[in-house]
């Protein structure tokens, strides 16, 4: 029986690289998206061209009741959930230098980013230690998708490297909980990777690529972060928990 993938923020970008990724290896996945319907579509589309199965689901994970929505709909579609994929997070509106950061976009960006995966964390994990109990999945995996802005500091976007740094904690404290229920928590950092959000500093990022910004001089892709997932997804790393595996090309090496 194929397991049972939910991924947020799954309708471009990384989470459509990593739901596709999984689906071309018998995953059935629920596409989770927040406002573009065209865009989960096109991933639904990809995914059955390749033969997987999937469900696409609209749900803000900033809400309460959406969160609750969408797991419902996983549990409809399959029974269970056999990983969950915190994917969804989005970068400042407006990038503002911190000394004028507004209130609103601090709200914002830290109830999308680390607010809706804590509390949709918490759901699916009492779900899934249900559903351990009842011998219906064993070691199911819970994968956050945090970034370097956890520990680089860019100024003009304080907001989403505070929610970047909170989503590592966030990681240690799950895989710490849920580890007596062989429940293990990863957390993936990407680099500079070719999505929409980095559209905006293409030629910045070209430039400091060429210049040595990276050990390896180029663009991290979203495939690049889909085979992590999949590794930890097929259990390759079941003695481990808490992880941070970075996807970076080298950027966090400490370099002379």
């Amino acid at each position: 029986m194929s397991k049972t993938a939910l991924i947020t923020g799954a309708g471009r970008g990384i989470g459509r690289g990593i739901a596709i990724a999984l689906a071309e290896r018998g995953w059935r996945v629920v596409v989770n998206y927040r406002r573009n319907s065209q865009a989960a579509e096109d991933t639904a589309a990809l995914i059955k061209k390749s033969g997987g199965n999937c469900l696409t689901v609209q749900a803000d994970i900033g809400s309460g009741s959406d969160r609750e929505k969408l797991m419902n709909a996983a549990l409809e579609f399959s029974g269970a959930i056999d990983l969950l994929v915190n994917n969804a997070g989005m970068a400042p509106q407006q990038r503002l230098d911190i000394l004028k950061t507004t209130e609103s976009s601090y709200d914002e960006v830290m109830t999308v980013n680390l607010k809706g995966p804590f509390f949709l964390t918490q759901l699916v994990a009492n779900s899934m230690i249900e559903i351990i109990n009842s011998g219906k999945i064993t070691a199911p995996k819970i994968v956050n998708i945090g970034s370097i802005s956890a520990y680089t500091s860019s100024p003009n976007r304080g907001e989403y490297c505070l929610s970047k740094a909170g989503m590592g904690m966030m990681t240690a404290l799950f895989a710490d909980r849920l580890a007596k229920y062989h429940i293990g928590v990863y957390e993936i950092r990407p680099g500079i990777t070719e999505t929409d959000m980095t559209g905006g500093v293409k030629e910045k990022y070209d430039r400091l690529i060429a210049e040595g910004l990276t050990p390896i001089r180029r663009w991290g892709k979203p495939e690049d972060i889909a085979k992590a997932v999949v590794a930890i997804a097929e259990d390759y790393f079941p003695f481990s928990t808490g992880e941070i595996i970075n996807v970076d090309g080298g950027f966090h090496l400490h370099r002379l």
